[in-house]
């Protein structure tokens, strides 16, 4: 009989089996104690944790131990007390433990950025170039240096990078493979081996991946769910750049479709004999309210904004009620919202998140994305959508990425404690 030993006529597990149940007890314990902390509104007493879990306060007290010694938890002091009795020390998520180290290729700029596990921003650095004549290879190994400085400011500041998020402008499967990034010119780019090439963004860490590349809208999506705890667990976020794309989140998790394409609303056709878009159709949503149709209308030019973002200049010009400017918004801002409205429809939604290069531009796309909205969502009489500016803003993919690594540890944190000792 395999697993098992037999002694006066009693089968009990064998020896092995009952390791294996204490480790995974002491690996359920240590995620369930953690996840509590991390979600709790202000830091949990050992005692409230206790409480909230079931678990007994020797066995909360252990864990916090463990996670105390591995720079996963920290104790904030206590709060002043009238009452009798000690004042109990709250529990918080150590912020000079492990880090997430989130990376971002755009059509027109590259990005890092360090996370704490207290969700802490420690380093952000942008670097603007237009990558469209840029090889895949020669993409990669730019972005590698601005890892490479990341991880230098990360561990200046005590952090360990514990894991890295890449987030790309497109079709991306789960082996990391980037079937399709019209705006970039990539087809079929083997970003984890051409990466391979270089030395590691991070130190490995038993059971966290070292590299996730995922589409940057569906980051971006994730990074603005977890940015806002009380805010909706259901909505549609579109990223406006050079391309559009969208995350669409329901009940609190990410739709990926079943390829986990989801979201590629800048292909969805807005005037179906309209202008040809690089991804080989026409009239998609994109060529009339990507960040480059919009400077088009407005008369400016992206080759005379070298020191500035287009959506900077495109926010400060309507700002200054510049005719054309305003005039290109409200144009982009209706074809948004045809999309929008169609996504509507099918999802039942009822908030959609502006963010990237729309984030600056709210102020000017909401109006008419809400028009069309109104005028075409079927629940618009009855039950409003509402449309706002995301919470991170342009800098939202990047961050999400970031974020991402450091929700894996807490969600299971023995591997990284193993790595600890």
């Amino acid at each position: 009989m395999t697993g098992v030993w037999q002694c006066q006529g009693v089968t009990r597990p064998a020896a092995p089996a009952v390791a294996v149940r204490q480790r995974s007890l002491r690996e359920l314990n240590l995620a369930v104690v953690l996840g509590r902390i991390a979600a709790a509104p202000r830091p949990p007493s050992r005692a409230a944790v206790a409480a909230a879990t079931g678990l007994t306060r020797a066995t909360v007290s252990a864990v916090v131990d463990d996670l105390v010694a591995g720079r996963l938890v920290g104790e904030s002091e206590p709060a002043p007390r009238t009452g009798a009795g000690r004042p109990a020390r709250g529990l918080v998520l150590a912020g000079d433990g492990p880090a997430g180290l989130g990376l971002e290729v755009n059509v027109d700029y590259l990005a890092a950025c360090v996370v704490d596990l207290a969700g802490e921003i420690r380093h952000h650095t942008v670097r603007r170039a237009d990558l469209r004549p840029v090889s895949p290879a020669d993409t990669l190994a730019r972005l590698v240096g601005l890892a490479a400085a990341a991880r230098v400011d990360a561990e200046r500041q005590g952090l360990t990078l514990a894991g890295a998020a890449l987030a790309v402008p497109g079709l991306v499967d789960a082996a990391g493979l980037v079937r399709l990034a019209p705006n970039l010119g990539w087809r079929d780019v083997p970003v984890p081996e051409l990466l391979a090439a270089h030395p590691p963004l991070v130190e490995p860490v038993p059971g966290i991946p070292a590299l996730v590349v995922e589409n940057e809208a569906n980051l971006a999506a994730l990074g603005e769910l977890h940015a806002d705890p009380d805010g909706p667990v259901s909505f549609l976020h579109v990223s406006g750049e050079v391309g559009i794309g969208a995350g669409i989140v329901l009940d609190g998790a990410l739709f990926r479709g079943v390829r986990g394409w989801s979201g590629e609303i800048g292909h969805i056709p807005v005037q179906p004999e309209g202008r040809p878009c690089r991804c080989g159709g026409r009239g998609c949503l994109e060529r009339y309210a990507g960040q480059e149709a919009i400077l088009a209308a407005a008369g400016l030019d992206r080759a005379d904004l070298p020191a500035d973002t287009a959506a900077t200049r495109l926010a400060d010009l309507a700002a200054a009620d510049h005719p054309a400017t305003r005039a290109a918004l409200a144009e982009a801002g209706q074809a948004l919202g045809v999309a929008v409205a169609g996504v509507v429809n099918l999802l039942d939604l009822d908030t959609v998140v502006l963010g990237g290069g729309y984030a600056l531009l709210t102020p000017w796309l909401r109006p008419p994305v809400l028009a069309e909205v109104s005028r075409r969502v079927l629940t618009a009489g009855w039950s409003p959508v509402t449309v706002r500016s995301s919470a991170l803003g342009p800098e939202a993919a990047v961050v999400g990425a970031a974020g991402s690594v450091v929700r894996r540890i807490v969600a299971d944190p023995v591997g990284w404690l193993n790595r600890t000792g």
